[in-house]
């Protein structure tokens, strides 16, 4: 079982990922008025402090989906291995 909740906060973790993806990119988009700079669309034109910023960003948003995803996963673990022991 303890499987299956890892394979759980795994999918959870995935969608929290994807969902904070969005969020900074909406967050960017009507911050900026500028489409995030991806390296994708070279229409854009992005200098090197935006695609910075941008980066940093990204990067502690999905950090902390991270830390909390694995805290997450981590009391459901404890939570079935107490309700296991009651049983």
């Amino acid at each position: 079982m303890n499987f299956l909740i890892k394979l759980l906060g795994t999918g959870v973790s995935l969608l929290a990922g994807f969902a904070g993806t969005k969020l900074v990119d909406a967050l960017w988009e009507k911050s900026t008025g500028n489409k995030p700079p991806k390296g994708d669309d070279e229409d854009v034109p992005t200098t090197l402090r935006q695609a910075l910023t941008f980066a940093l960003i990204s990067a502690s948003v999905s950090s902390v989906i991270q830390v909390l995803a694995n805290r997450g996963t981590q009391r459901a673990i404890t939570r079935f291995a107490k309700s296991q022991d009651v049983v």
